[in-house]
C-alpha cells in the first residue's frame, strides 16, 4: 500500500512568505468529489469519508504536514494592471506532501476555505457552482493532455452566498486542489515591488532545489531559472490552444513556476475555432481571448524577468526569454498532432500541416473537439469521419489539402482507436451549455447524477487518450 510522504518545505523560506491562518468554521461538510485515483497515488486512497471531511472540510492537519494553514503573500498584474494588494485571499496552503512515484513535491491549496489578511472584504468564501465548474475543467483538461492541477476535494459547506453574477443566495463549497507548486510570478513580483533582494534569491533557491533541483549548482541561478520556466509555460501555451481552451483570467497570480494550469474562474472551450473568443464578461477588450493567450503568457513571463534583474543581469535574462517563441512554435505543432494520435515528422512538415488544420477549422467552422476525435490516427479514421456529424465538412473542396497531408503523418503508438470511446458519434466536450447542463438537475434537484456520469465519461477520455 501506497505510504503518504508528509512535507512542510514551504516554512523553509520564513515568515515573510506566509501568515498562519484559521479556516472557516462552516455549518456543513458534505462530500461532494473525491479524486481516488489521486488519493491512492499518494496514499490517502483509504480514509473514509468521515476522515477525509475532517481534513478537507474541516482542515485538520495532515499528520507530518503543516501544522497550520498559510495564507501565501504575491503581488500581481490584474489586467496589465499592478495590484500590491493580493495574496490569498479565499484560499490557503493547507499541506504539502511528495509524490511515492515521482519524489516531487505536491502542494494542496484551497479556494472557499475563509478570510485572510488578504481578502480585502470579500467573504473568502466559493459557491458550489464554481466549485463544480472547476472539478470539471481539470478533470476535461488532464483527460486532453494538458498538465493541470487536480481538483482533489469538493466540500459543500452549508452557507448562503450572494454574488452579483449569478442567481442568489447561491450554496457554498470549498475546494481542494493539488498541484505542484503555488509558487506564482506574482510572488516574485512582490519581493521586487519591495525590493526585497535577500528574499528575492532565497525565493529563486528554493524554487531550484524543489522544482528544478538538476540546475542546482548553476552559476546563474536566475536565469537558469528563468529559462525551465520559461520552457514549461510556453509548453502549457500550446497545450491549451490544442485543447481548444481559454483559462480567462491570465493574470501575473495565475501563473505558477511549474507551468501548470490551475485557478480556473471564467473557463471556456472554443466551440469552433476563432482567436477572438473570450471566456469573461468582464474582459471587454478580449485582453485574454482564445488567440491572444500565448502573446499574455511571454508578457507574463517578461514581467517574472524584470524580477530577477537584480540577481542576474539582462544578458543572460534576455536569451533566456527569449527562447518562449522558439519553444511554443514547436511545442504547438507537436501537441496537435499528439491529440490526433499521429506521429511528428520534422519541424517543416509539422507546421506545415498545423497552419493547414488551422486554415481549414478558421475556414469551416467546424466544431473543434468533433474534428480531433473524429481524425484520430489521421487516414485510419477516414471511414470513422465519413459517419461523423461533421462529415460535410470533409467533403468540401477546403479540406482536400489538409487531408492530404494527413496522409503523410504515421498513427502514433498509442493511437488506440480501439477504445470504446472512439466508437462514439460525438466526443464528450464541455462547452459552456454542457456546463449548464450538468449544473441544472444541481441547483433545482440536488442531482448530481449527471456530474457524476460527466466524469466517468471524461475518465473513459482519458484512458482513451492514454492520459495516466
Amino acid at each position: 500500500m501506497t505510504q503518504f510522504m508528509p512535507a512542510r518545505r514551504h516554512e523553509e523560506l520564513g515568515t515573510d512568505f506566509f501568515d498562519p491562518v484559521d479556516p472557516a468554521d462552516f455549518p456543513q461538510t458534505i462530500l461532494r468529489h473525491r479524486d481516488q485515483r489521486w488519493a491512492d497515488r499518494i496514499g490517502l486512497g483509504d480514509l473514509t469519508d468521515e476522515e477525509w471531511l475532517k481534513h478537507f472540510g474541516r482542515f485538520e492537519p495532515l499528520p507530518g504536514s503543516l501544522p497550520k494553514p498559510l495564507a501565501l503573500r504575491y503581488h500581481g498584474h490584474q489586467f496589465r494592471t499592478y495590484n500590491a494588494d493580493l495574496g490569498d485571499g479565499r484560499g490557503f496552503l493547507y499541506a504539502q506532501c511528495e509524490d511515492p512515484l515521482d519524489g516531487r513535491l505536491l502542494d494542496f491549496g484551497t479556494k472557499g476555505s475563509g478570510k485572510t489578511p488578504w481578502s480585502r472584504g470579500g467573504d473568502g468564501r466559493l459557491t458550489l457552482k464554481g466549485g463544480v465548474r472547476e472539478v470539471l475543467a481539470t478533470e476535461m483538461l488532464e483527460a486532453l493532455g494538458v498538465y493541470t492541477s487536480k481538483s482533489f476535494s469538493l466540500v459543500e459547506t452549508g452557507e448562503q452566498l450572494y454574488r452579483g453574477d449569478e442567481p442568489s443566495p447561491t450554496r457554498s463549497a470549498v475546494l481542494t486542489r493539488l498541484s505542484h507548486s503555488h509558487i506564482r510570478i506574482g510572488t516574485f513580483q512582490r519581493l521586487a515591488f519591495l525590493d526585497d533582494t535577500e528574499n528575492l534569491r532565497r525565493l529563486v533557491d528554493y524554487s531550484i532545489a524543489n522544482y528544478y533541483p538538476h540546475l542546482v549548482g548553476t552559476d546563474d541561478p536566475a536565469a537558469a531559472l528563468l529559462e525551465a520556466v520559461v520552457e514549461k509555460v510556453a509548453i502549457l501555451g500550446a497545450q491549451w490552444i490544442a485543447a481548444g481552451f481559454v483559462h480567462g483570467v491570465l493574470n501575473t497570480d495565475n501563473i505558477n513556476i511549474t507551468g501548470e494550469s490551475f485557478d480556473y474562474g471564467p473557463w471556456r472551450f472554443v466551440p469552433v475555432y476563432d482567436p477572438d473568443f473570450t471566456a469573461a464578461y468582464f474582459d471587454e477588450t478580449s485582453l485574454y481571448s482564445f488567440g491572444r493567450q500565448p502573446d499574455t503568457l511571454a508578457w507574463n513571463l517578461t514581467r517574472l524577468a524584470e524580477c530577477l534583474l537584480p540577481l542576474s543581469n539582462l544578458e543572460t535574462l534576455e536569451p533566456a526569454l527569449n527562447t518562449v517563441w522558439p519553444i511554443f512554435r514547436t511545442q504547438l505543432p507537436l501537441a496537435m498532432l499528439r491529440r490526433l494520435g499521429l506521429s511528428p515528422r520534422d519541424e517543416d512538415s509539422n507546421n506545415a500541416f498545423v497552419t493547414a488544420l488551422f486554415g481549414f477549422l478558421s475556414a469551416s467552422k467546424a466544431p473543434y473537439e468533433q474534428f480531433f476525435f473524429d481524425w484520430r490516427g489521421g487516414s485510419l479514421s477516414a471511414e470513422r469521419a465519413a459517419r461523423s456529424p461533421s462529415a460535410a465538412f470533409y467533403a468540401t473542396e477546403a479540406f482536400r489539402p489538409l487531408a492530404d497531408l494527413l496522409e503523410t503523418f504515421g498513427p502514433a503508438p498509442d493511437v488506440n482507436l480501439d477504445h470504446p470511446y472512439f466508437a462514439r458519434e460525438k466526443p464528450r466536450t464541455m462547452l459552456i451549455e454542457d456546463m449548464e447542463a450538468i449544473w441544472t438537475p444541481i441547483a433545482e434537484n440536488d442531482d448530481w447524477g449527471l456530474f457524476h456520469e460527466t466524469l466517468g465519461e471524461i475518465a473513459e477520455m482519458r484512458a482513451a487518450y492514454g492520459v495516466m
